[in-house]
């Protein structure tokens, strides 16, 4: 009895990941993001993070973690349905309300575009795939706090 194909993918070890951040003063101070791989060293502030001023915030740095593992996500159940991938482009738009002084994350917009091929994909697969990693992959999974979350997917 065939049960479809099967895939190799990488056997994968847990592990762990982490973030750091310095402040220095008051709430008008400043401080630094960072990644233990050093791929991010950060500066961020009030400024950067509630009046659009040069630098990072935890915001920005969560929208990009989301994008992440979205996009794996969707290229692995693409992958196991037969799909070949060119490219997807991911964007987690994540909205703070500063709410009189008690801050609140209250929507993530995901958006994404795949560049896919191969096992007859359509447009209606592709928006199941896409609902399916929005579901699923464990970023989002994290964020299902978040009272909204939305998602736009477009098949090029």
């Amino acid at each position: 009895v065939s049960h479809g194909p099967t895939y190799s993918f990488p056997i994968y070890i847990m592990a762990d990941h982490a973030g750091k951040a310095v402040w220095n003063g008051d709430i008008k101070g400043s401080g630094t993001l960072s990644t233990d791989s050093g791929t991010l060293n950060a500066p961020y502030s009030a400024g950067s993070r509630f009046e659009g001023k040069p630098g990072a915030n935890p915001e920005e740095l969560i929208g990009a973690a989301h994008a992440g593992c979205y996009t794996m996500y969707l290229t692995s159940v693409l992958t196991k349905h037969g799909h070949t991938i060119e490219n997807i482009t991911t964007t987690s738009t994540v909205t703070m309300n500063p709410n009189n002084g008690h801050p609140i994350i209250e929507r993530i917009h995901i958006s994404t575009e795949g560049h896919v091929s191969g096992g007859n994909i359509t447009t209606e697969d592709f928006q199941k795939h896409a609902e399916d990693a929005k579901a699923n992959c464990p970023v989002s999974k994290v964020l299902s706090s978040v009272p909204k979350m939305t998602l736009e997917a477009k098949l090029a």
